[in-house]
């Protein structure tokens, strides 16, 4: 019977998927040092430096400052009538009361006031329309520029960068941060502002009003903070325990609903349902605390203003009987004694929102504050020009030599971290057309060779040179340009067909397209399909084969015309039948291109003019399949099936 796991357990091993509610969850991610599970932080917590962050933030809406300050005078406007709106009630109730003023008089002077609070809640509406409607406008371009301006620097960081993040918590910078950034300025700077431009001028007509009334309503003011404060505590810490219980049930379900063959697989249904069943359980508990402290904060408060409300009645009544308070100035201040209490609630309600905001804005500003990969600038030679056959012709920052295919690493050594060497002193040399078979067990530095290339990463030691040119003097647009890769993990975007083979090179014509489909072997399968080349593709290709997707990759590295070709065990996850199909199009691919091979198969290397097997980032054999296995070494064993890969 399999051992089933405890809350705590399940609680320790799904946090980290954080509370997102499944934003971003399940992303793929490709592979690299220093990738881990899927996982998300949530937008809460305090921001270390507010100061800084703020500033930033308001470079963002600055370039609006014209349109900011219409803002404040409408929301100064707008709460203003609403003062003045309920302070006009005053006379009515006065006039209403007044017996000893003739009847006609009395309602003319109603209409007169009547006309006088019209015009000044028309003017409320224009200003708090023209207040929403300007403040959207400076918040959603404001977060359209920081979007643009996170989405941009992605683009300029290095794979490293993305080897070392998952998916989702990038994804989650776009999704829950930016969103509660979006919510602060649009809403909650907004609403903390006009609660107390409110607050002062309730105060102020309170004042006005009645300066006995206004110290009965302001004594009542430290009992709203301390209960609104013990409140929001509690509050908070049951929160945030029902975000974790929540960001753990979402991680579970997203797992077993992913991994629901697996599970059917090995009958785990049984203890699924139990585990989950701890889950739901827990998160029910810090749901029910979180919403009831949640929930009680309205109704504490709204009783507390209500006893605050009596109190100020009860003596207005008294000074109406016996200092000759008037009963219109009573209830105009009833209705400001019971605003009071509002702005208070709303702006320790937004506090949490803000720390959110702010906290996200961080995270979002701390990827922007990265460093980018390296310009593109070529060597320092003082007024000499470089010497380099053949002549240099710098176009913008690097070189844009042609390239032709000849490949040479020299010595080179390399560590995804300093602290942990994957490729030692690697020297091997590629002639153009050539191609390059390397071999060995997982984490040996195949694909770690490759990715050096096309300047994925740069080496720390050593020279890596295509035609005699040292790839660090290329632009790195144009060095990745001439270096087409067909990776085991394809990836299709949401589009046709044709505009995914297009994404080899994006100025094709339709005709080159079908060419390069043509060339990898994948024309046939596509003239099969209902819509041909206007297929629709969704889901990373869910409605095509492995086979099929990796046709098309092929043709997309066909398409590119690059004279260097990286093939990354391209073949090893479909069937015998496909891949002998694949293969078809990568003979035709790899004509007169450099190709450099990696393969578990061994029968896909058999033609390469050279084999390299590498073991603990060395090349410990090199050579043709016939030299390699008259050695008799590790090659001849894994070929002959005496030893596997690991």
């Amino acid at each position: 019977m399999a051992r089933k796991r405890t809350l705590e357990d399940l609680r320790r091993q799904y946090s980290k998927y954080g509370a997102s509610s499944g934003k971003g969850m399940g992303m793929p991610m490709g592979p690299g040092p220093g990738r881990g599970p899927g996982r998300h932080r949530r937008s809460e917590g305090k921001p270390k430096n507010t100061s800084a962050t703020v500033k930033r933030l308001w470079g963002y809406m600055a370039k609006y400052k014209l349109r900011l300050f219409f803002v404040l005078l409408c929301m100064a406007a707008s709460t203003g009538t609403s003062l003045v709106g309920s302070y006009i009630l005053r006379p009515i109730i006065n006039n209403v009361a007044d017996t000893a003023t003739p009847g006609k008089e009395r309602i003319a002077n109603l209409a007169t006031i009547l006309i006088i609070l019209s015009a000044v809640y028309a003017v409320g509406i224009v200003s708090t329309y023209v207040q929403g409607r300007m403040m959207m406008t400076i918040s959603q371009n404001s977060i359209e520029k920081l979007r643009c301006d996170l989405f941009d620097k992605l683009q300029q960081l290095p794979v490293r960068y993305f080897d070392a993040n998952t998916t989702g918590e990038l994804m989650s910078r776009f999704t829950n941060d930016i969103d509660n950034i979006d919510t602060m300025i649009n809403n909650t700077v907004t609403g903390l502002i006009s609660g107390v431009v409110t607050l002062i001028g309730t105060f102020v007509m309170m004042v006005y009003t009645n300066i006995i009334l206004t110290i009965v309503t302001v004594v009542f003011i430290p009992v709203f903070i301390f209960l609104g404060g013990a409140i929001a505590k509690r509050s908070s810490k049951y929160y945030s325990a029902q975000q974790s219980a929540l960001g753990a049930i979402n991680g579970y379900i997203e797992e077993t609903v992913t991994g629901s063959k697996v599970v059917k697989v090995f009958n785990h249904e049984n203890v699924c349902q139990e585990e989950f069943e701890l889950l739901n359980d827990d998160m029910r508990d810090k749901q029910f605390n979180a919403q009831f402290y949640g929930g009680i904060m309205g109704p504490i408060m709204g009783n507390t203003s209500q006893i605050s409300y009596a109190v100020t009645a009860g003596l207005g009544g008294l000074l109406c009987l016996f200092r000759g308070f008037d009963v219109g100035g009573l209830s105009v201040f009833c209705n400001y004694s019971r605003q009071f209490s509002m702005p208070i609630n709303n702006i320790s309600q937004q506090t949490s929102t803000i720390f959110s905001a702010l906290a996200g804005a961080e995270r979002v500003f701390s990827i922007m504050d990265l460093t980018p990969e390296e310009a593109d600038l070529p060597k320092n030679t003082g007024d000499k020009e470089p010497i380099l056959t053949p002549a240099p012709v710098y176009v913008g920052k690097g070189l844009k030599n042609e390239i032709k295919g000849e490949v040479v690493l020299d010595n080179v050594t390399f560590g995804y971290n300093l602290d942990k060497v994957i490729l030692k002193n690697i020297s091997l040399y590629a002639h153009v057309g050539q191609k390059i078979a390397f071999v060995g067990s997982t984490g040996a530095g195949k694909t770690t060779i490759t990715n050096l290339l096309n300047r994925f990463y740069d080496i720390n030691e050593g020279k890596c040179t295509i035609d005699g040119i040292d790839i660090r003097d290329y632009d790195r647009d144009y060095l990745r340009q001439n270096v087409a890769m067909v990776l085991q993990d394809t990836h299709l975007f949401t589009g046709t067909i044709m505009e995914n083979i297009r994404y080899g090179r994006l100025d094709a014509t339709d005709e080159e397209v079908i060419e390069a489909a043509k060339t990898a072997s994948a024309h046939s399968f596509i003239m099969r399909l209902n819509d041909g080349y206007n297929t629709m593709i969704e889901g990373d290709g869910a409605n095509l084969s492995q086979g099929q997707r990796q046709l098309l990759n092929i043709a997309r590295a066909a398409l590119s015309k690059a004279p260097i070709l990286v093939l990354d065990e391209a073949t090893s996850s479909v069937d015998t039948r496909t891949e002998r199909h694949i293969e078809h199009g990568m003979d035709r691919l790899m004509k007169n291109r450099t190709t450099f091979v990696i393969a578990h198969r061994l029968s896909t290397v058999r033609n390469a003019d050279a084999i390299m097997v590498l073991e603990h980032g060395e090349i410990i054999e090199r050579g043709n399949h016939d030299d390699l296995l008259k050695q008799k070494g590790r090659y001849y064993e894994l070929y002959t099936g005496i030893k596997e890969l690991d």
